[in-house]
């Protein structure tokens, strides 16, 4: 419960002020979802320092397709998370970018022009076909055909990813995940275009599975032996709902931070507040948690630099 009697004080920034003077003077300030976003940092600095904590890290797959990439990077690398739950969509750009480049662009250009030029448009990211469709097929018809020919018939999701990273480097998430054997798990990988190259490469194979129940069996070993878990959830979807998910056999998370523009009007999983998860026994009743209502690629650049001078990495 926050403290009622504290009176509201003004920010006051001089030049020179420091990023977390700033943080510092926010959690002051009594500001709407300033107070927000101080919170999530007080609750990720305390999660990641906290030793007995199984740490998630979920995200949607078209931040990655962002400079916001490397931050998820960087986090991997730093292993501030054990575990990733993210979407296909997160591999496809990860392959794309670490083979080509995508461009900037703009959400008011003209989609029509831009299809006769080849050219895919994500928000204000451009995707050129040459950049994507093709590299992901290319490569991952040959990444599988090693792992194939190498005696692998049958992969989880996390083999999968890890099989990805393997084969990528330093500039991808996936690599720093497989190098920090930290899983990445995709539960809906057959949406996207790796997972229909792995549908593909079965019509060539058909004596090769996906096993997607692997990866539960992965993640109840995890859940269940687990002392506190935590998770920083940037967006919603599948990946929020699947950390959420797995977490109720716990009887919820102990720390949650969720980044997100949904609105709970709706009723929509993505719109759903962190709270309403105590609800459903995946957040702690006692949970420091919060919901910071922003866009992501806006806000955790500012978030991460702070936490990076709070914790021990």
């Amino acid at each position: 419960m926050r403290d009622r009697s504290r009176p509201v004080r003004d920010i006051s920034i001089k030049n020179g002020d420091d990023l977390q003077n700033i943080f510092n003077q926010m959690s002051k300030s009594g500001g709407f979802e300033s107070r927000n976003l101080t919170e999530g940092l007080e609750i990720l600095s305390t999660m990641i320092d906290d030793k007995q904590c199984l740490k998630f890290l979920s995200f949607v797959a078209a931040i990655t397709s962002t400079g916001l990439r490397g931050i998820i990077v960087d986090m991997l690398k730093n292993k501030m998370f054990d575990v990733v739950i993210t979407t296909c969509g997160a591999l496809d750009h990860d392959i794309a970018r670490y083979f080509s480049n995508y461009l900037e662009g703009s959400f008011t250009l003209d989609d029509a022009e831009l299809l006769k030029q080849n050219i895919h448009r994500l928000g204000n990211v451009l995707v050129p076909m040459d950049s994507y469709g093709p590299i992901i097929e290319e490569k991952m018809q040959k990444f599988l055909e090693n792992a194939y020919k190498s005696g692998k018939k049958e992969m989880s999701t996390t083999d999968i990813t890890r099989m990805i990273g393997e084969n990528l480097g330093e500039g991808s998430f996936l690599y720093w995940a497989y190098k920090n054997n930290i899983p990445v798990i995709v539960p809906g990988i057959v949406d996207g275009a790796v997972g229909s190259q792995i549908w593909l490469f079965t019509q060539k194979h058909k004596d090769f599975k996906l096993n997607v129940v692997a990866d539960s069996d992965l993640l109840s070993s995890l859940i269940f032996k687990a002392k506190k878990s935590g998770a920083l959830m940037l967006g919603g979807g599948i990946s929020k709902h699947h950390t959420l998910w797995w977490n109720q056999y716990r009887n919820g998370l102990d720390y949650a931070v969720y980044i997100t523009t949904a609105q709970e009007f709706d009723g929509s999983l993505s719109g759903a507040l962190v709270r309403e998860a105590i609800s459903w026994g995946k957040v702690t009743q006692n949970a420091k948690q919060t919901t910071i209502h922003a866009e992501v690629t806006t806000i955790l650049p500012f978030l991460y630099s702070a936490l990076l001078s709070r914790v021990n990495v």
